[in-house]
């Protein structure tokens, strides 16, 4: 047995129910004064006993609304506590609440209401017009959490409901296991979002799972900063750590306060995707710290604090490849990064580097209870309890994703070594063949980019049957300004910088994959446009297709 599987688990009793209502039930009980959720920047929020007095009215409230178990409840609300209430209450009923990206068009709103057909949303005010836009014929209710409008509800009312002969408790004890929990709706980069559900065995399973691999103590503080309707923000800020492992959840609705956030709340369990990660280093090297491995350990401990992670038990990177530097960089300060891989589909994790046994370059080993095996082209395929039931009214993807046997088909190139560690090498309808029949994984290339220089916040490896690679650069403004001031435009100092990082990124590769040609393009790629998905990952056709003219011109 390796050093990373002795750790002690922390004890989670929660974890011995069969519902996240149970685990619920059982953490709200254990820790009645400590604070369950709280919005950042503002009051002192509520304690696990407010809280599960709030989620018991607003549950009687719901169900006076004609909620019922296996409705469906649409969820389009910012980070803040009021998301967890009014999921927290609709799961007390047996329904189905889901979150719906708040950057989505009307119509790309109207696809998701049509798909989870849903008779309640609750929402805000910022979002009403297009909640209003997107609104099915099925909507009976539309419930405002900031206060009321037109042809809306306030959460506060409908909470304040009285029912007659409403029974809490044989409401929440009559949800059953298989019961669905929510729906994600994947980012799309190819086609139309599927809405994966998850159940309340498939979520218990992967927190029980996850808690067995990494130490997550009881208590504790994690930041809800990530959509949530993204599985990372769903599995571990709202059903892991609220719901189960009873901890302070500190809602961010603004990413951009995130490290005046990270300062505040020094929280004990972080997870970020690459680019955040990207982003601290950038601004550590703006402050003058390119080497942290040349700082003494006070210097280290300093750094530590100020950054608001000197109480971090477990940090992780997930979503998208990270780079060697950025682990090493955050490694050398002390900061050790636990890499990670899963999907929607998986109900977050299926793999993570266990503490005191990470391998960079990996995003570890099987999480307890979950098997792993590659097909003949490299696929991953993962078999376990916490695979998805499906995706909602969909049976031809379904049959596509999931084989008789329950193995999921992941999509993703890898390799997996005699320790069990798995590499993702890319996704297997990304990776680029040439025109002289070499394989290469874009991912890979545009990971070296972004690495050599934090002027790059994002870079697109274009190739695939073609002679040779070429890149389309998105620069980072804030660090662009900071480095070279004013606007990048006919800016030769940050011309040369940008060469020289090409020049550094091709170094690491093999010349087949070289970058040959480059361009910037001028305009800031925003999660939930026509070049990100919400998550951030590059939408890699829809990005050919709007950048074809200057494609073109690098191949002329």
């Amino acid at each position: 047995m390796t050093e990373a599987r002795q750790h002690e688990a922390p004890r989670h009793d929660s974890l011995g129910a069969d519902t996240l209502c149970g685990a619920f039930q059982i953490t709200a009980a254990a820790r009645p004064d400590q604070v369950a959720h709280r919005a950042y920047g503002g009051g002192p929020g509520w304690t696990y006993a407010d809280f599960a007095s709030r989620v018991r009215a607003l549950t009687e409230g719901l169900h006076g609304l004609g909620v019922r178990r296996g409705d469906t409840v649409g969820l389009m609300l910012s980070n803040r506590p009021e998301f967890s209430l009014s999921d927290v209450a609709a799961l007390h009923l047996g329904a189905t609440p889901y979150s719906v990206y708040n950057t989505l068009s009307p119509e790309q709103v109207h696809h998701l209401f049509m798909n989870a057909g849903n008779q309640v949303v609750v929402t805000e005010k910022q979002f009403l017009p297009r909640v209003l836009e997107a609104r099915t014929t099925e909507i009976r209710h539309v419930v405002l959490v900031d206060g009321t409008d037109d042809d809306t509800l306030a959460l506060e009312d409908v909470a304040a409901t009285r029912v007659r002969g409403f029974d809490f408790e044989a409401a929440w004890r009559a949800v059953e296991p298989d019961d669905v929990v929510t729906l994600i709706y994947t980012s799309g980069t190819t086609g139309p979002p599927k809405a994966v559900q998850l159940t309340h065995r498939s979520v218990l399973f992967e927190c029980r799972a996850l808690s067995q691999a990494i130490p997550i103590r009881p208590g504790g503080r994690i930041i809800s900063y990530l959509p949530s309707a993204h599985v990372g923000d769903r599995a571990l800020s709202h059903y892991g750590s609220s719901l189960c492992y009873g901890t302070t959840v500190v809602s961010l609705a603004d990413l951009k306060q995130l490290p005046a956030a990270l300062a505040q709340v020094r929280p004990t369990f972080f997870g970020a995707v690459p680019r955040v990660w990207e982003k601290l280093k950038a601004g550590l090297e703006s402050a003058g710290l390119r080497d942290p491995s040349q700082l003494p350990d006070a210097g280290k401990a300093l750094v530590r604090t100020r950054l608001g992670l000197d109480l971090c038990e477990v940090l992780i990177t997930s979503a998208a490849p990270a780079s060697m530097e950025v682990m090493g960089y955050f490694d050398a300060l002390g900061l050790r990064l636990n890499e990670g891989w899963g999907m929607s589909e998986l109900s977050c994790f299926a793999t993570i580097n266990p503490p005191g046994d990470v391998r960079f370059g990996t995003v570890g080993r099987a999480l307890p209870g979950v098997e792993l095996k590659l097909l003949d082209d490299g696929e991953l395929l993962v078999r376990a309890p916490l695979v998805m039931k499906g995706y909602r009214g969909d049976r031809e993807r379904t049959a596509e994703a999931l084989d008789a046997d329950g193995w999921l088909h992941s999509g993703d190139i890898a390799r997996i070594d005699d320790d069990g560690y798995v590499r993702i090498v890319d996704r297997k309808k990304e990776l680029i063949i040439n025109s002289a029949g070499k394989n290469m994984s874009p991912a890979n290339i545009e990971l070296k980019l972004r690495a050599a220089s934090p002027l790059i916040a994002h870079a697109v490896c274009v190739g695939d049957r073609r002679p040779y690679n070429v890149a389309l650069l998105v620069l980072d403004r804030e660090t662009v300004a900071r480095s070279f001031g004013g606007s990048p435009a006919d800016n030769g100092a940050l011309r040369d910088a940008l060469a020289a990082a090409v020049a550094a990124a091709n170094e690491g590769l093999s010349r087949v994959e070289q970058i040959k040609r480059y361009e910037v393009v001028d305009a800031d790629w925003l999660p939930g446009g026509d070049e990100l998905t919400p998550t951030m990952k590059l939408k890699r056709r829809p990005i050919e297709a709007k950048y074809a003219a200057t494609i073109a011109r690098l191949y002329g």
